[in-house]
C-alpha cells in the first residue's frame, strides 16, 4: 500500500488514472490548473467539467500547487505532450529522489521530435515509466475491467509503477521495451487518423480492414527500425491500444480521419479540441524519411490531412501499395 500517489492533469485520463490507483493508495493528489476545477473535486467529489454524473473515490483530493506533490511515491502525468518538458521541469525540484514519473501522453515533442520517455529524462536527470494500451477514460473512470502495458528501463521503477496500478479489474503487462510501448501509442495516433479517413470516406470494410492489415505490419516495421520489438505491438499497448482508437468513436483521432474523410476540415483554435495525431504525422513522415522507412499509412494521412490531398485520390495511391 502506497501512502501518497500523484496525478498531474485533472482531465478525462487525470480523473481515470485517480480512480484505477486509488485501492493501491492511502491518498490520491490530483493536480489542475484551475482554482474552480480543484473546488469542484474537493467539495463535491465529482469532476463536473469531465464526468458529472461519477463520484470519485473518496482519497481522491485535488490541488492546484505542484509543491504539494512533494511526498508523492510515483507521479502519473496526463498532459499534452506539448506541455511535458515545462511540468517536468517544474517537478524536479519538488519531488523526492525515489519519485517515479509515469507519462501517459502518446505523442512526440514537436521542436526535438522526441519520446516524451526522452524529455522527462532530460528535464528530471532519471528514467522515467510509460503507460500505453487501450484505455478508454470514461470506462476507467467507473472502475471497469481494463488493462495497459507500462515499460521502463530501470526494472525497481517498473515493479513499484505495476503495484501502484495493478487491481483484479487492471491488469498491468510490463517491459524494459521502452522504445516499443511509446512508439505503440505514437504510431496508433495516425493509424487511428488513417481508419478514420476510410470511415469517413464510406471505404468498404473489406479494404478498409486490407488496408489495417499492412498498417499493421508497418507499425512492427518502423518500431523494429527505432530499436524497439516487433512483439510488443502484439501487446496491450499495440493491438489492443491500435483496435480501440481505429474503430470506436471514442478516439478523437479517429473522429478527426472521418471527418477528413467526409472532407471537413476542423479549425483546432476555434473548437479547443486537440487532436496529439496531427502533429504525430507530420513528424513521423519526417522520421520516416530521416530513417529511410517507407510507410505507406504515415503518407495517407500526411497525403490527406496535411497536404489536403482528396480523400479518393489518396485512398487509391494508399491502395495500390498494399
Amino acid at each position: 500500500m502506497f501512502s501518497n500517489i500523484g496525478v498531474v492533469g485533472a482531465g478525462a485520463m487525470g480523473s481515470a488514472i485517480s480512480q484505477t490507483v486509488c485501492d493501491n493508495t492511502k491518498k490520491v493528489l490530483l493536480y489542475a490548473r484551475r482554482k474552480e476545477v480543484v473546488d469542484s473535486i474537493n467539495e463535491t467529489h465529482f469532476n463536473r467539467e469531465y464526468f458529472p454524473n461519477i463520484r470519485l473515490e473518496d482519497n481522491i483530493f485535488a490541488t492546484n500547487d505542484l509543491n504539494d506533490l512533494k511526498d508523492a511515491e510515483v507521479i502519473f502525468l496526463t498532459i499534452p505532450s506539448s506541455k511535458m518538458r515545462e511540468v517536468t521541469r517544474s517537478l524536479k525540484d519538488i519531488i523526492s529522489p525515489d519519485c517515479v514519473l509515469v507519462n501517459t501522453a502518446k505523442g512526440l515533442e514537436k521542436q526535438s521530435q522526441k519520446r516524451m520517455s526522452e524529455v522527462i529524462k532530460e528535464a528530471i536527470g532519471r528514467p522515467a515509466c510509460v503507460l500505453s494500451g487501450p484505455n478508454i477514460a470514461a470506462e476507467m473512470v467507473e472502475r471497469t475491467f481494463s488493462s495497459a502495458s507500462i515499460a521502463c528501463e530501470d526494472e525497481q521503477y517498473l515493479d513499484k509503477v505495476k503495484k501502484a496500478l495493478s487491481t483484479p479489474k487492471f491488469k498491468v503487462s510490463a517491459s524494459t521495451d521502452v522504445i516499443g510501448v511509446e512508439y505503440c501509442g505514437i504510431i496508433k495516433n495516425v493509424i487511428a487518423i488513417s481508419q478514420g479517413i476510410c470511415e469517413g470516406m464510406k471505404i468498404n470494410d473489406n479494404a478498409r480492414f486490407s488496408v489495417f492489415t499492412k498498417t499493421y505490419n508497418e507499425t512492427k516495421d518502423i518500431i523494429e527500425k527505432f530499436g524497439g520489438s516487433r512483439k510488443t505491438v502484439d501487446d496491450y499497448c499495440g493491438f489492443g491500444d491500435i483496435i480501440t482508437a481505429s474503430t470506436l468513436t471514442v478516439s478523437r483521432n479517429h473522429t478527426l480521419g472521418v471527418l477528413y474523410g467526409q472532407k471537413i476540415v476542423i479549425d483546432e483554435e476555434a473548437s479547443g479540441i486537440l487532436f496529439e495525431g496531427k502533429n504525430t504525422i507530420v513528424i513521423m513522415k519526417d522520421l520516416c524519411k530521416k530513417h529511410n522507412i517507407d510507410c505507406a499509412t504515415v503518407d495517407f494521412a500526411y497525403d490527406v490531412i496535411i497536404d489536403r490531398i482528396n480523400p479518393k485520390e489518396a485512398f487509391n495511391k494508399f491502395w495500390d501499395k498494399l
